[in-house]
């Protein structure tokens, strides 16, 4: 039995083998992906026609499909169905389904779409507005029913979707104020183009003139100054006053808003004067403005987005109001409630308020979890971050099993050619539904072949309290170690940070420029090598790793220096630049956590978070001992004058 066990391991890696380090046929693949970018159909017929053994052979033939797809010509059925059939459960199959379905949209053939939607796995948002609308197109009324009950959900929908809801708000299916509400939203996230459709689904009489929304949207203070007496007097009026104090808020201090708000506020109704205050305590927290949780005091119980909703506990975290962080987590719908940074500061809130057995309940329920709260509540109760003994041994049974998985091995194929988004697409597809063995098995095999991303990825998709060895994978220490010690850095945190910033992959490049392990941008580089003397600096030595991490832990260094020495600020500032990080400081010291939790970036803010977490973890696994995330976290002392 173990005999035979290991033979099917012996071949499985055997396949492997020849799929990761060439195939004769690898020239045919990369001469299919030009040709689809170039749209060549022809090329891709003749090269569709030289089957051979290789495990990319289907992509070639979808790319043909979808090329064929694309086009006005007829769809061929035919052909579409028969690939579909060979192996229905791939992510191919997945993706030719979804082409299929745009081209039956295009085609305006609903009930064609609804035969190939039944067998979609995982629609996207488009596809699924999609959906109700061929529906509805076919006279299925209950569809209304559905989007009508979701209709607060569906704010930020898909454009697809327009369709269903343009026949709910002109079938008088929803009313004004609903409308009304959804133009609100569009205008707080700056879906302006959606905003205006809103509108023209209100009756002919109740839409404001475009050319006022426009004026109120472009130049807000200007067109509040110049508000006509009877403003008030008609509900466009009013809500144009109120898109223009939205926008000023946002565009300048939120103070000039709430100076003008308070010339007009007796000409607006209850509900209405509560949403503007609802909106510059929202905007005054993004601003660190003391006078934010007064604002959303005054703002009582009006409806709030699920953001507004949270910079209302900020707001009152920033000032360490705890009975408002109390009142305003318990506020929350019971799903806002349940996620692990209002377990926390739930508990931090009515500790603070003398009730330390519920503030320990609280914190056991996510105490011991690897991420910023669980690590904090854990420590709330005493204890510290230690790295787990060990990790859950792979059998050989599992190793076969991932070796020989197709969709992992397509994967590897795409991966040795470059073709990295599909190589990505394939893993991801490989994983679902998988067992835990399976998913170990999978993330070594990624590590195995330096896949560092898939390996970090994969491991994440397994119990969340084991596996660290792949969770937190240390990838080029030889490179790392010498630079880190040379700059006096801790070497947990330059992991931490490196984790976040790119999962170890060399190549890695983000939309905005940043490149490499520690994706460090082209000017960034530049200024650092002017600064540590590196001479004949050009952008392309980003991508060589020695250059890229004596660059990026050297620009640690000049930030830490110049950020208090304080790796809170310092990780702030190497994701949203050192003087972004200075002006987010108070007026007073401020708990590093406190500060973590109010940066006004979300991207930044989750950053933080990930990279301290990170840091500890790293630092219990590399140095074995237990690690305090608070220590770490620290305090942020006030914002100097010159920085107010």
């Amino acid at each position: 039995m173990i005999k035979g066990l290991w033979a099917g391991v012996a071949l499985a890696l055997a396949t492997l083998s020849a799929v990761v380090h060439g195939d004769p046929g690898d020239e045919r693949i990369l001469a299919a992906r030009e040709a689809l970018r170039t749209g060549d159909r022809g090329a891709l017929e003749q090269l569709d026609a030289q089957r051979a053994s290789h495990p990319l052979d289907p992509y070639i033939r979808y790319w043909l499909l979808s090329n064929k797809l694309a086009r006005p010509d007829p769809a061929p059925i035919i052909e579409l169905t028969e690939f579909l059939l060979q192996d229905p459960d791939s992510l191919l199959a997945e993706r030719l389904r979804a082409d299929w379905l745009r081209r039956t949209v295009r085609d305006e053939d609903w009930s064609g779409f609804l035969r190939l939607y039944a067998d979609l796995r995982e629609p996207d948002a488009e596809l699924r507005c999609h959906y109700r609308t061929a529906r509805l197109n076919l006279g299925d009324t209950a569809v209304l029913a559905e989007t009508r009950a979701q209709w607060m959900e569906l704010t930020d929908s898909h454009g697809a979707c327009e369709p269903v809801l343009r026949a709910l708000a002109t079938g008088g299916a929803v009313g004004a104020d609903e409308l009304w509400w959804r133009f609100r939203r569009q205008i707080e996230t700056r879906s302006f183009a959606a905003a205006r459709s809103t509108l023209a689904w209100l009756p002919a009489r109740e839409m404001p003139r475009l050319a006022s929304l426009d004026h109120a949207v472009k130049s807000p203070e200007a067109y509040l100054d110049r508000l006509p007496a009877n403003f008030a007097a008609t509900r466009p009026g009013r809500e144009l006053a109120l898109t223009a104090l939205v926008n000023l808020a946002r565009q300048d201090d939120p103070r000039a808003a709430q100076v003008r708000f308070q010339r007009i506020s007796d000409r607006l109704d209850h509900e209405e004067r509560a949403y503007v205050h609802a909106i510059l305590g929202h905007y005054g927290a993004l601003a660190r403005l003391p006078q934010a949780s007064e604002w959303y005091r005054a703002a009582g119980d009006v409806a709030m987005s699920s953001e507004q909703r949270a910079w209302r506990v900020r707001a009152a975290l920033r000032v360490e109001d705890w009975h408002m962080v109390e009142s305003s987590i318990e506020a929350l719908p019971a799903t806002e409630q349940a996620r692990p940074e209002w377990i926390y500061w739930l508990g931090r809130a009515r500790a603070a308020l003398g009730r330390a057995d519920e503030a320990a309940a609280l914190y056991r329920r996510i105490a011991g979890e690897p991420h910023f709260y669980g690590l904090l509540a854990a420590e709330e109760g005493g204890e510290l971050f230690s790295a787990p003994p060990g990790n859950g041994a792979v059998t050989a049974n599992d190793t076969a099993r991932a070796a020989a998985d197709p969709g992992l091995q397509r994967a590897l194929a795409l991966y040795r050619l470059d073709l990295r988004t599909e190589a990505a697409r394939e893993w991801n597809w490989a994983l679902r539904g998988q067992d835990e063995g399976f998913l170990v098995a999978a993330a070594r095999l990624a590590l195995n072949h330096e896949l560092f991303d898939r390996a970090i990825n994969t491991a994440e998709r397994t119990d969340a309290r084991a596996n660290f060895d792949l969770r937190y994978i240390t990838p080029y220490r030889p490179l790392i170690e010498p630079q880190v010690r040379e700059r006096g850095l801790d070497i947990g945190w330059v992991y931490g940070l490196m984790r976040q910033e790119s999962r170890f992959i060399a190549p890695a490049r983000s939309s905005s420029g940043a490149q490499g392990l520690m994706q460090v941008m082209p000017a960034t580089g530049k200024w650092v090598a002017g600064k540590i003397g590196l001479p004949g600096y050009h952008a392309s030595m980003l991508t060589d790793p020695n250059t890229n991490v004596l660059l990026g832990t050297s620009y640690m260094r000049l930030i830490l220096d110049g950020l208090d020495n304080h790796p809170v600020l310092a990780s702030a500032g190497y994701n949203a630049g050192p003087s972004r990080a200075r002006r987010w400081r108070d007026q007073r010291s401020l708990e590093g956590a406190i500060y973590a939790e109010t940066i006004p970036f979300d991207e930044t803010r989750d950053y933080v978070k990930k990279v301290m977490s990170n840091a500890v973890i790293y630092a219990a696994m590399l140095e074995g001992r237990p690690q305090s995330l608070k220590q770490r976290l620290g305090t942020i002392a006030p914002r100097p004058a010159e920085d107010q």
